[in-house]
């Protein structure tokens, strides 16, 4: 049971009109104004200063948002893949297809049997390599909890402790061949490992994050090596996530647009999921359902466990390079190179409302499951929804939506009044979307668009993701600067009572990004 952690300062509230934060932010404000109150920048988080600027173009950077509990009983982690038997061997990895090359077919497997045969042979698959450094120095200063963001910048990851006010990180890690691109974080792994780091190479790294604090050194220090030399898939990694609940699976996409299913350190299955680049994948809160975008167009919805398309549809335009859950699982955002927003309906299989507002390509979106709806109905059941979208165009837009107020458009007869006086409902909402079939991009005049209630330029350059906390909003730049963007009324009353609700934490929601995968893709 977790919560983010209040920024906690020795001398109370940090000034967001330092000095540092403001010399490279020249022209903008240090605040937006929503309806529920003025959000102000506390402060920034970014690399060190010596980090030359060529290797920033190399790799666009993405946040993951960590939160390490007490430490546990003393133990060593150690690489279980050191430790199998030659007897057992690794599974053999079933070469599942889902879905056909142009989306238009529902799923089917390999060979046209459903039989999904088997591949012959293991030797390549499962080329995994453990590494620990014996002799690497520790950390004796390091208490073993904390709010953490771990993130990418050239051929590095970059550890920042989220509830200090210094802007340079606490931990470095560099890679000698190839650069991170993708990451994420399960804060209950119960061996230890705990991070997933996924390397342009297409390797594939597990550590324990509290392994890598307590260490003085800038290598990864007991790591579990994976697709090590691209004896897997020799492509680029795109995305990683964690399986809920799936003690120790993870899953990871690659640019040829096959994902990968890892259990007990082992690659035990092939999803091959559309023709290019996969672009980013989530798993609802509840591990039940798995959503990937890519190159092609294309969400698509997959039940993980029954391993069958449930539904999915095409962009309006081009390529769709994030998506997102809402907390209880009933909507999904895209985003992409359409410069706009989609919101989909798990209950109807389709898109139900465009956000409008971004003027360039969109790369993050996120649901701010922390903000309480104005008028909620005191049942526990959400009836508004606040989600944001950063993009190109460094601008953050945040939006409300209400299902119930949301306007259809009316279908217009043939040289009809152009009102909306009369017609009928467009044939997009006559129906739900058939189950396991992927949908045709809408008529753009068939979908109600919802207009945004913040939108505000928050960096000077294009923008890469955006985390939403309990306290703050996380906005990231491809360059790898963060700002940490206070909530209405946080920041007045940190001075006063931070270390009151530091140790009596919010136990309610858990921690978004610990179960979430992050992206890489090129532009």
């Amino acid at each position: 049971m977790i919560r983010d952690a209040m920024i906690n300062t020795a001398n109370g509230m940090i000034s967001a009109s330092s000095s540092s934060a403001n010399a490279q932010s020249p022209g903008l404000k240090t605040y937006f104004k929503t309806p529920e109150g003025r959000y102000k920048l506390q402060y920034e988080k970014t690399h060190p200063s010596g980090l030359l600027h060529y290797a920033h173009g190399k790799t666009v950077t993405q946040v993951t948002l960590a939160l390490l509990k007490d430490k546990p009983a003393p133990s060593t982690p150690t690489a279980s893949s050191s430790s199998f038997s030659a007897s057992s061997g690794v599974r053999s990895a079933a070469a599942r297809w889902l879905g056909a090359g142009n989306g238009s077919r529902a799923i089917g497997f390999a060979g046209g049997n459903g039989g999904g045969k088997s591949v012959s042979s293991t030797s390549r698959i499962g080329s995994l390599g453990a590494s620990s450094s014996s002799n690497s120095m520790t950390n004796t200063n390091f208490d073993g909890k904390g709010t953490y963001l771990i993130f990418n910048v050239g051929d590095a990851i970059f550890i920042s402790d989220l509830n200090s006010q210094d802007k340079d990180p606490i931990k470095s890690i560099h890679f000698s061949s190839s650069n991170p691109v993708c990451h994420a974080f399960d804060q209950d792994a119960k061996d230890g490992h705990d991070l997933l780091i996924g390397l342009n190479s297409g390797d594939v790294y597990s550590v324990s994050l509290r392994q890598q604090l307590q260490d003085v050194g800038k290598k990864l220090v007991g790591a579990q090596h994976y697709n090590k030399d691209g004896s897997v898939n020799n492509s680029r990694c795109t995305s990683i996530a964690w399986v809920p609940g799936g003690d120790g699976a993870f899953v990871v996409a690659h640019a040829d647009g096959n994902m990968y299913v890892y259990e007990k350190s082992n690659p035990i299955a092939r999803w091959h999921i559309c023709q290019g680049s996969i672009n980013n994948i989530a798993f609802s809160f509840d591990g039940v359902y798995l959503a990937t975008v890519g190159r092609d167009g294309y969400l698509r919805v997959f039940d993980y466990s029954k391993e069958h398309l449930v539904c999915g549809g095409k962009s309006y335009y081009g390529a769709l390079l994030c998506c997102a859950w809402s907390m209880d699982g009933k909507y999904i955002l895209t985003g992409g190179e359409d410069d706009l927003v989609q919101v989909w309906s798990m209950e109807d299989r389709k898109v139900v409302a465009w956000g409008e507002g971004p003027n360039s390509w969109v790369s993050g979106v996120a649901f701010d499951s922390y903000w309480s709806s104005p008028n909620s109905d005191g049942t526990g059941e959400t009836v508004m929804y606040r989600f944001g979208s950063v993009g190109q165009d460094t601008q953050l837009l945040l939006w409300d939506l209400e299902m119930d107020e949301i306007v259809v458009p009316l279908r217009r007869p043939p040289g009809g009044s152009p009102t909306y006086s009369t017609g009928s409902q467009s044939s997009h909402w006559d129906n739900v979307c058939p189950l396991g079939t992927l949908q045709p991009a809408p008529s753009i005049r068939d979908v109600p668009k919802i207009s945004p209630v913040v939108a505000h330029r928050v960096h000077t350059e294009p923008l890469s993701s955006l985390i939403f906390t309990q306290e703050s909003v996380l906005t990231v730049c491809r360059e790898g600067h963060i700002k940490i963007w206070m909530r209405p009324g946080v920041a007045e009353s940190q001075s006063s009572n931070s270390e009151t609700v530091l140790s009596t934490s919010s136990k309610d929601k858990p921690l978004l990004s610990s179960k979430i995968g992050s992206s890489s893709y090129k532009q």
